[in-house]
């Protein structure tokens, strides 16, 4: 059960690693023209898209992905807190 929990666990980190990386790479916009770059945009604009529909950038500053990483570690507990309850 515990290595489910932490297998599950491992891939929302690696993901939220990806999102920061990404965010990372904003700041300077060659840096997303890469290989890995766009792999990285495959990857994660999926899941930030919806965010950037709801809330708008203010100025300059997107916010979304701060609101992105609160709902990916919702979704974290959550599915956690379900696999302990039907594996125990």
């Amino acid at each position: 059960m515990y290595s489910i929990i932490s297998i599950v666990d491992t891939i929302f980190q690696i993901y939220f690693w990806l999102i920061f990386a990404y965010i990372l790479m904003s700041w300077v916009p060659q840096m997303r023209e890469t290989p890995v770059g766009e792999l990285l945009g495959k990857l994660v604009e999926p899941y930030l898209r919806p965010f950037r529909k709801i809330i708008p950038p203010i100025g300059m500053i997107d916010i979304s992905p701060i609101v992105a990483f609160f709902a990916l570690d919702f979704i974290r507990e959550g599915l956690k807190t379900v696999l302990r309850f039907l594996f125990l």
